[in-house]
């Protein structure tokens, strides 16, 4: 990976662990501060080359107490610029540092309330002095001494020290996560860190991404071949239009349709990069192919491994076709990387198992193009319309790579379920757009339930598959809520569906979130 040659405001994140440590980006981020998240264990050569403007330590699941949790690289504390740790984050400060932590039988988890006692830069234009602010807590431990040069500025029942400064160094550290929503104020005060403590402008806008973006193309394809995966969603369309701007016809896509898409997206596909933006594409239709590996096959992980392994046999026959390339281009999106790296041995080494990030098989000899590994997927719709994408692709609900073989759980897929689950999904979406709600949900899709159901319609009786349907609200799809449909529309679209889709005689709607931390919405 080629390191972005950017200016100088930018913010390294460590992470340690948290569910939530993407958050704490997104909100530098919406305040215009360009970060990364790296891994706690990155090498101290490496900081110090990135040349950050200050440090934010994140949350994690371990404790400071035991001596095999993770420690901070010593450079954080030498480097002289202002530090922020935030929960486990100011417990490893304050340990590090000549402070202490104990484990204590007062834990605080979800809503708390702190009391500020005394003036701070973070509490700038935001809390007061006497007030009581409330925050969101997730801790055991605590800190029970302070290191020298540290005072508490705020306390909380379960935590004396709520949040503790050095003004002398521009350390700060705070018990709670201000990177969630349950935070009222957590936004602002890390807005003060950044602005008011480490003296950051928030500059970093996406046209100023787009131009380094191009030009770090440039300089990494030179005058090589470029082919890129397009599946026509909104990950792999911007990056292929990005590219395109950048290098032109160096750039061919190839368009492997598996015969899992949403009714109509081939024709989308064609429609939009062929015509409107003249871009090199190779349309395979491979469905025949990608139907007879599925036959017989029902564990969704199979499903999944089953078509991820298909799609580059026939991405690589088409690419050697056209002569192959040298780079290889793909949507990989920041959450794709984080989740990819287990930071702490969690679960997301196995979950992303239908992701490439990062690595290719070897026998492809092509070098990786990732233009969006940076952004999170609301950054990416900006991207797109910086670019000028239509609405209408730059608004799209996320769609899977496995498409709708993910979405016949519990059974094998046919064409005829593809064909039943198709028109059950292009009815919900379409009384969804009437509806007005499409832009306001994040995702919303139906499911063919591996369950057959007894019915009436009209005079007889039936017996057919029951299907689901499921929409959820959320800014960048690491965290979601169930979008709460008033029962008209709900009324509304079950009579259409029962009435119009042979094969079905039951709707339900799934009310299901997406918790802090789930790695994957699908």
């Amino acid at each position: 990976m080629i390191e972005l040659d950017r200016h100088d405001e930018r913010v390294l994140v460590l992470d340690f662990g948290s569910q939530v440590t993407q958050l704490i980006a997104r909100r530098l981020r919406e305040s215009g501060i360009y970060c990364e998240i790296w891994p706690f264990s990155a090498a101290t050569d490496r900081i110090v080359a990135w040349k950050p403007r200050a440090i934010i330590l994140s949350g994690g699941p371990a404790s400071v107490t035991d001596p095999a949790s993770p420690r901070a690289p010593d450079i954080v504390w030498t480097l002289g610029v202002p530090v922020l740790g935030i929960c486990y984050g100011q417990q490893l400060m304050c340990a590090q540092l000549g402070g202490a932590v104990e484990s204590h039988g007062v834990q605080e988890f979800g809503r708390a309330f702190v009391d500020i006692t005394h003036a701070c830069p973070l509490f700038e234009d935001t809390w007061t002095v006497g007030e009581r602010e409330q925050v969101w807590m997730s801790h055991g431990d605590r800190v029970t001494a302070l290191p020298p040069g540290f005072h508490s500025v705020a306390a909380s029942e379960g935590a004396p020290f709520a949040v503790v400064a050095d003004e002398t160094r521009r350390f700060y550290g705070v018990q709670f996560h201000p990177e969630v929503v349950h935070t009222p104020h957590g936004a602002a005060l890390l807005r003060n860190f950044t602005h008011a403590v480490a003296g950051l402008q928030g500059d970093w806008t996406m046209a100023e991404f787009r131009q380094e973006a191009i030009a770090r193309i440039r300089t990494q394809v030179g005058t090589g071949k470029v082919i890129c995966g397009l599946s026509g969603g909104v990950d792999s369309s911007v990056a292929a239009v990005l590219i395109h701007e950048a290098i032109g016809d160096q750039l061919t896509c190839i368009f492997v349709d598996h015969g899992l898409l949403r009714r109509g997206e081939a024709e989308e596909v064609d429609a939009m990069f062929r015509d409107r933006y003249n871009i090199r594409l190779v349309h395979r239709d491979a469905s025949e192919l990608f139907l007879n590996a599925l036959d017989g096959v029902v564990d969704p992980e199979q499903k999944r491994k089953t078509i991820g392994g298909l799609f580059i046999d026939v991405f690589e026959e088409e690419a050697a076709k056209i002569g192959g390339a040298d780079f290889l281009a793909q949507g990989t999106l920041y959450p794709d990387v984080i989740e990819s790296v287990s930071v702490t041995g969690g679960p997301s080494v196995t979950i992303k198992s239908h992701h490439n990030v990062g690595g290719l098989p070897a026998r492809m000899r092509m070098k990786l193009v990732e233009p969006l590994r940076e952004l999170f997927k609301d950054e990416v719709r900006k991207l797109g319309r910086e670019l000028g994408l239509p609405h209408s692709l730059v608004g799209r609900h996320p769609f899977p790579g496995p498409g709708l073989a993910i979405r016949v759980p519990g059974a094998a897929v046919t064409r005829t379920s593809l064909d039943t689950l198709r028109h059950v999904d292009a009815i919900f979406l379409e009384e969804i757009r009437t509806a007005g709600l499409y832009d306001t949900i994040w995702q919303a899709f139906a499911v063919l339930l591996p369950v057959r159901t007894v019915g009436v319609m009209g005079d007889g009786r039936t017996y057919d598959q029951a299907c689901a349907l499921r929409a959820v609200t959320s800014t960048d799809g690491m965290t979601a809520e169930f979008y709460p449909f008033d029962m008209g529309f709900l009324s509304r679209v079950a009579t259409r569906i029962v009435g119009e889709v042979r094969g079905v005689n039951r709707v339900t709607y799934d009310i299901t979130s997406k918790p802090p931390g789930t790695i994957e919405w699908e």
